[in-house]
């Protein structure tokens, strides 16, 4: 790998290991609450930029647009751009550092063990019968409201969040990492973060929210269904019913008003036959949604596990594909 063409190859033949071993070490590792995790930063960044261009433009509806669409440009840039700065820094200092820096970001990016660490909180929790500590467990992985959930609700609110969140959290960033490297990973994070803190239907973020809320789904439209492909392939793997999988997937993956949101839910409602979604209640006010999947069977917590066995599989999956595809893409380049 002496010519240029060469080194590009070796730079791009680096960057699928980095995203490996940050897929292997996520796994290992997850996210222990003592390190600090930089997409808190990115948070802090969402917070002050919406402070100040809530100041600077007018409480209006085109002025709150406006202002959205500022706040998408701005924190989707500077992300981005501190990451590149980031690594080009450290590629000043040695490849080494960089590769090292790279593996590090890319580990950052994933929270595939985060996410089964944190629902299986909620698994032990019902297991041990107190739905108290159940309802708390899962109010830090979700959005909705969960005081009011019974054992079924805190369950199906559990396997719904793993379900979703193995596009979101991990085989989103993971193909665009793979596209990108860490750059387009952190890209993806900003707006990814942008939707889950201002994207909300409410009289606060209705406008100031739209831009990041439909440019998230607009990013998130190929891995959505992505994801639901390489789940079906993994319920198959994992002993799950993959043809069920499949068909509630063609079924009922537009329940959702989200375009995206609904696809790996479905394939998970079919796989483990249950039924998932429905009412829920959002800041005290009862929103209703369309169920997914059939009520075969009740729901239980034994459920959660199998969800989170449904999660790895895929993951460890998108991983094999992923790095295939951009092995065969630069085998033939």
């Amino acid at each position: 790998l002496q010519t240029d063409t060469g080194g590009r190859d070796r730079s791009m033949e680096l960057s699928i290991l980095a995203v490996i071993l940050g897929f292997i070490l996520d796994l290992i590792v997850g996210d222990p609450h003592w390190l600090y995790h930089p997409i808190r930063l990115v948070g802090h960044l969402i917070s002050g930029l919406e402070k100040i261009l809530r100041k600077v433009f007018p409480k209006t509806e085109r002025g709150e647009l406006t202002a959205g669409v500022f706040l998408l440009i701005l924190t989707a840039g500077i992300t981005s751009g501190a990451a590149w700065i980031l690594l080009y820094a450290a590629g000043c200092i040695h490849p080494y550092v960089k590769f090292a820096l790279s593996v590090l970001m890319c580990y950052q990016l994933l929270a595939t063990k985060s996410l089964k660490t944190e629902t299986m909180k909620v698994y032990d929790a019902l297991k041990e019968g107190d739905l108290k500590k159940a309802r708390y467990a899962v109010s830090m992985v979700v959005g909705r409201d969960t005081d009011v959930l019974d054992e079924i609700g805190v369950t199906k609110a559990a396997v719904e969040t793993v379900a979703e969140n193995t596009s979101d959290g991990i085989i989103a960033p993971l193909l665009f990492m793979m596209i990108g490297g860490p750059v387009l990973g952190y890209f993806y994070k900003a707006v990814n973060t942008m939707d889950s803190m201002v994207g909300y239907k409410n009289d606060k973020y209705l406008y100031f929210g739209r831009a990041a809320a439909k440019f998230d789904d607009v990013v998130n439209y190929i891995p959505a269904r992505l994801s639901a492909i390489l789940m079906i392939g993994a319920a198959g793997c994992c002993g799950m019913d993959a043809a069920n999988g499949w068909r509630i997937y063609k079924r009922d993956r537009y329940n959702h008003s989200s375009p995206n949101s609904a696809h790996t839910e479905a394939v998970t409602a079919g796989a483990l036959h249950i039924q998932l979604a429905g009412n829920a209640f959002y800041f005290g006010k009862l929103y209703e949604k369309p169920t997914l999947g059939d009520p075969d069977r009740p729901v239980e917590y034994e459920d959660i596990t199998r969800a989170n066995r449904l999660l790895y599989g895929t993951a460890i999956l998108a991983l094999l594909v992923f790095g295939l595809v951009k092995g065969v893409v630069l085998w033939l380049v």
